[in-house]
């Protein structure tokens, strides 16, 4: 079995880096600077399909070179202390993930900034470096299954949207666990998407879950847990 592992807002409070980082330009730059920031991200959002932070400070400084201190905002971002970041009972989780299969990360994002998050929030080292990212990992599973074999797969995500197409394409042969928290947890469309197999309020109620409890709730009807 192999359990995959999301990373922002599964893992790592990313809603809380974001917050951080509206602050942070705000006072190194201005509220105006901050607002047009998180429009461009938005923008690049929809055209690259994942949060491009750097991207956005690129694309933010070729509309407006004079405006902003890049050098400050791209330093915040690299040098983030992510492993701060981790949810309660994260490690735990990746630790008994382990101990009932082969734990990897999958996740969505960009070449340079979404790696440094998972390698400096002790991620990596954590799952053997068993790392996939991908722009659309929905639509990657087959190279999912090819660098890591398997005849069960469990997704823990915090996206009910993504676990709905991931359960479509594996059907019984994936166990589905959304994770409430973060903000698409109470989007306004989460009850758009299929219930998953196994529902957990948090990334630590994963820990004590077992083999044949994930195995068995690959079916119709979400399950919470702990019952």
């Amino acid at each position: 079995m192999v359990i995959l592992f999301d990373v922002d807002n599964t893992l790592l409070d990313n809603d809380a880096l974001t917050a951080e980082l509206r602050v942070y330009l705000a006072t190194s730059g201005s509220a105006a600077a901050a607002e047009e920031y998180f429009r461009i991200l938005e923008v690049l959002r929809v055209e690259v399909g994942y949060a491009d932070y750097l991207g956005t400070l690129q694309r933010f400084r070729a509309l407006h070179p004079r405006d902003f201190p890049f050098f400050d905002a791209a330093r915040f971002l690299i040098d983030y202390p992510f492993a701060e970041r981790l949810y309660t009972g994260a490690l735990s989780a990746v630790r008994h993930a382990a101990t009932i299969g082969t734990a990897a990360i999958l996740s969505d994002g960009d070449v340079v900034f979404q790696p440094r998050k998972i390698e400096r929030a002790g991620l990596a080292s954590e799952v053997g470096h068993r790392v996939q990212i991908y722009v659309h990992k929905e639509d990657e599973l087959g190279e999912v299954e090819r660098a890591l074999p398997a005849d069960h797969y469990v997704m823990i995500d915090d996206k009910r949207r993504l676990l709905a197409a991931i359960k479509k394409h594996w059907g019984d042969r994936v166990t589905t666990v959304w994770v409430r928290q973060g903000h698409y947890a109470t989007a306004a469309d989460v009850n758009e998407y299929p219930a998953a197999d196994l529902e957990i309020a948090a990334i630590g109620d994963f820990v004590g879950c077992a083999p044949a409890t994930l195995r068995d709730a690959a079916g119709p009807r979400a399950v919470a847990w702990p019952q």
